[in-house]
Parts: C-alpha cells; structure tokens; sequence
C-alpha cells in the first residue's frame, strides 16, 4: 500500500510587482533623501578652512530659505522620509545659531535701578567706505547714538581729518595708523600699530582707561576675501587670535570690519576666547552691502564684559552699516 506524504504548506504567491504609483513615490522619497543629504554635506562645507568654507559661510543664512521646500516636499510623500530632512534642518540650525538672537542680548536696566545701574560703555564700528567723502557725518552720527569708543576703518583720503575734526570736541582721546582709528571718551594708553603678519598695517590696538575699568581694545580692518587671494585676510585673523591669547586683561574687546561672516572657519581662533553678543532684534544683523544687506562682515567681539544691546544702524553714506554694542561691567 503506497502511503501519500504530507504535502508542505503552499507557499504565498509572489508579491505583485509595483505599479507605476508605487515608483514614482519612491522616486519622490529617494529624491528628497538625496537632495536632504546633499544639503547637509554643504553645510559641512563651511566648517571647512579655505575659500570654499568662507563662501558657504556667507551663504548660510540664506540656504535656510531652501529648507522650506525641502521639508513640504519631505512631508509630502508617504513614509517618514520627513525624519531624513530633519537632518540638514538640524545641522542649518546648529551652523547659524551663534550669529543669530531671537531675544535680547541681555536684559536692559529700568529707570527704578538707575542709581544702582553698573557701568556701561558704549562701542561703534563702522567701514566708512574709502573717499566716500562722510567720515564726519558717520562720526557725527554715532556720537548721537551715544558711543563712547568710536572705531573706523577705511580712513583713507581726508577720511582721518574729517573724523579728528568731528569727533575732537566730544572724543578727545585718539590713535590711528594706516586707514584704522579709534577715539575715545575715556583716556587711551599702550598704543600700538599692528601688523598681524602683512608687512604694514591694518589693524591697532589701545588700552581704555574707563571709569569702572580697563579694557584692552583692537581694531582691525581684515584683508579683503576674493577666489585664490585670501591668504592675507586668514594670517591676519589667526595672528589676532594669537594676540588676544596673549592679552592678559580680563576685559578685552576686538571690532572692525573683519571681511568674514559670524561662522567663517577663519574667526574660529577669534571665537575660541572672545564672543560676539547676539543681536538686540530677531535678525541676523547683516551689515554688506548697506543698500540691501546680505552678509554680516563687520563685528564686536568680546569677553569679561556682558552684552547690554547690539544692533547695526546707517551713519553717513559708506556701503557698511555700523555697529553699535553696549557693553556692562
């Protein structure tokens, strides 16, 4: 008697292949992760030393704009390709957090407190654009602004005369060499030009013997950026840094026109001992070109003091905006 063996379950049928729906939403999905990938690796691109970083450093603020899309598009298609655009949104957001305040530096002093108020100093830096001609009205400007320290740079032309003149009766204490200067309410002491590696100088620093302390000051106009010759704009930014690393004052301040946005890999040596105050408005505080600002290239770093306001505003008719910083003891 032939006996029947038990058959094996059946197996399931093969899965259906996919229907043109089907490819074309993970075509959509690979789409988005490639583009969200390829948005990340650009981000980490300004980390990185050279033109390359410094450009992506400028453009940072404004690639958050093509984020937007990005995450519509990832929120569009099915399945949890959103998670995978949270990835550039995330790396964007940690890139530009440091140039960027959404509250006030620090909150003001009421008039209940006045007679306690702690000492406040008021700083101001402005490029005044060379042979613009209103050196003196962009000093004339940020006196009404209440600056006590007063830094410009591209003093070329009459551009110093014109400032020595609008600026003597109110800001008797000055120094300047080459196209930097800096005046004073307070007296100025340990003046000195520097040259920070080029050969001739662009850069300052003094001493400010203000009421409730000293504070060493530098003033700096950075070289300029352009494709292939930025060398001299990185050897004057790292031998700043290695200057302030050296300066042994608990209170130290250093503003100008650097040439390099808030997250330039360049500024990474300046960042490491002083830090620039967030702005006093939801902004980015850009300050190039003053027409339609588009990159923040001017700056107030600092350490030992606490940021009270920070904020840019138009003095004369330069292509730079000013920035204007008070400071607190």
């Amino acid at each position: 008697m032939t006996r029947t063996l038990p058959q094996p379950p059946a197996t399931s049928a093969a899965a259906p292949a996919r229907g043109p729906d089907a490819r074309r939403g993970l075509g959509r999905r690979r789409a988005v992760a490639v583009l969200a990938l390829a948005f990340t690796a650009v981000v980490l691109l300004g980390l990185v030393p050279g033109f390359v970083g410094s450009a992506v450093s400028t453009a940072l603020p404004w690639l958050g704009l093509l984020l937007v899309p990005l995450l519509v598009a990832a929120l569009a298609v099915r399945g949890r390709t959103w998670l995978v655009a949270l990835v550039p949104a995330i790396a964007w957001a940690f890139a530009v957090g440091p140039s960027f305040a959404w509250l006030p530096a620090s909150d003001g002093v009421g008039a209940a407190d006045a007679a306690e108020a702690p000492a406040e100093l008021v700083f101001a830096s402005q490029n005044v654009e060379a042979l613009s001609g209103t050196a003196a009205d962009s000093a004339t400007t940020l006196v009404a602004a209440g600056a006590d320290v007063i830094a410009l740079t591209e003093l070329e032309g009459d551009a110093r005369a014109q400032a020595d003149a609008a600026l003597e009766a109110s800001h008797p204490y000055s120094y300047a060499v080459g196209t930097v200067g800096i005046w004073s309410t307070s007296p100025i002491s340990n003046a000195r030009p520097l040259e920070l590696g080029l050969g001739w100088n662009r850069a300052l620093t003094v001493d400010i013997s203000a009421p409730a302390g000293l504070v060493s000051v530098y003033v700096v106009h950075a070289a300029s950026l352009r494709p292939g010759a930025q060398s001299d704009r990185d050897t004057m930014l790292d031998e700043l840094s290695a200057v302030i690393d050296r300066d042994e004052n608990e209170r130290v301040v250093a503003l100008g026109d650097f040439n390099a946005a808030s997250t330039d890999p360049a500024l990474a040596g300046i960042r490491r001992t002083l830090s620039e105050p967030g702005q006093s408005e939801p902004s980015f505080g850009f300050t190039w070109p003053a027409a339609f600002p588009v990159a923040r290239i001017d700056h107030l770093f600092q350490r030992g003091l606490t940021p009270v306001e920070n904020t840019v505003i138009p003095a004369g008719a330069s292509d730079h905006l000013a920035v204007l910083t008070t400071l607190r003891y």
